[in-house]
């Protein structure tokens, strides 16, 4: 199934770059220190295999719910592998350029902005299944069934806002990427712990960036959510480059044929309800008895979609929480480092801050 993904008008194509332009090459700087290379050796080689268990291995799979769990799953893990990364540092103010911490603090609000748009579509969906298991508890009332079941498809079809804005904030999140540059002064100030940071967090906010993009464009059923994203080619070298494009090569293609034939939708859970529900509709529009087996079959089908969507939901509610102490984590390293150079404590700084 592996095609290469042309470029399509319908596809937002974007070149990632390193925005901070100081990543050492291969043994270089790391070099100098065998537990720093041990740490960003250890990150990297994680971060490739799970990119690589996101890889499809049939086109049904794209996109399943199933494959939505996964990924949140896969994303909370790497974004508690940057906390830990943060944590073995031990940074201090004095590693990093102050513009990073400002990157990385904007970079974390769209993140959560994008979590809580999520959520939001989740709880919307579920929404609808509630509306759908209303309609079979009323089978012996025809019109009362008829009418949850028309409800149900105008709420599917009903636009979120939050959704509609999920492509305005990944474009911003793109910027953010490139535009966020660092000064030839800043490059020198940083240490080799924070180019080590750096190039981690490069192929976290790779991952993370693609498979928002991906659910946007389930959820909303617009190619134009849909992301391939290029690898600078001065970091095609790093050890995760090639399995991100296959990931894309593999999803993106599916994803696009699926939004040309103008099928209800990309989630291939749902679809399979809906058109479930539309055999149902048709049998109770002509005043016939459903058959008992349909029915006992989507019944269950909408149970265990809501329930994959709540291990959705609470997958992403996670990620959110990891985001923000993996931001926090980084903070209190900094401050923490900062505090020990001054000869006082952490708490004691805070106090003067506030005062």
């Amino acid at each position: 199934m592996s095609q290469t993904c042309k470029q399509d008008p319908s596809l937002r194509f974007f070149r990632l770059k390193n925005p901070f332009k100081i990543l050492f090459k291969k043994s270089n700087d790391a070099g100098s220190s065998p537990k720093l290379l041990s740490l960003l050796n250890n990150f990297e080689t994680n971060l490739t295999v799970s990119i690589r268990q996101l890889i499809p291995k049939d086109k049904n799979d794209i996109v399943s719910v199933s494959w939505m769990i996964q990924a949140m799953e896969s994303l909370c893990e790497t974004h508690k592998s940057i906390r830990t990364l943060v944590k073995d540092l031990e940074l201090s103010v004095s590693d990093v350029e102050e513009n990073l911490i400002y990157i990385y603090s904007d970079i974390s609000l769209k993140l959560l902005e994008l979590c809580n748009a999520f959520t939001s579509e989740l709880d919307r969906l579920n929404h609808g299944n509630l509306l759908l298991k209303f309609a079979f508890s009323k089978l012996e009332t025809k019109e009362l069934q008829v009418s949850y079941i028309d409800s149900w498809n105008q709420h599917m079809v009903s636009k979120n806002p939050r959704i509609e804005n999920c492509g305005a904030v990944l474009s911003r999140l793109v910027e953010s990427m490139d535009h966020h540059q660092l000064s030839k002064k800043a490059k020198k100030k940083h240490s080799v712990k924070a180019k080590v940071l750096l190039r981690a967090l490069y192929g976290v906010k790779v991952k993370t960036l693609y498979i928002f993009s991906v659910f946007a464009a389930a959820f909303s059923g617009s190619s134009k959510n849909l992301f391939y994203l290029r690898v600078s080619k001065e970091m095609e070298e790093l050890p995760w480059a090639q399995a991100f494009t296959e990931l894309q090569n593999e999803v993106n293609p599916e994803i696009k044929n699926t939004l040309l034939s103008d099928r209800f939708t990309v989630i291939k859970d749902l679809e399979a309800v809906e058109t479930s529900v539309k055999k149902l509709n048709t049998v109770v529009e002509e005043g016939s008895v459903p058959n008992m087996l349909l029915l006992e079959q989507l019944k269950k089908s909408v149970i265990e979609l809501s329930e994959r969507f709540d291990l959705v939901s609470k997958e992403t509610g996670s990620l959110s929480k990891i985001v923000i102490s993996a931001r926090d984590a980084l903070f209190e390293s900094l401050w923490k480092k900062y505090a020990e150079e001054l000869g006082v404590t952490l708490p004691m700084m805070i106090r003067s801050v506030k005062t």
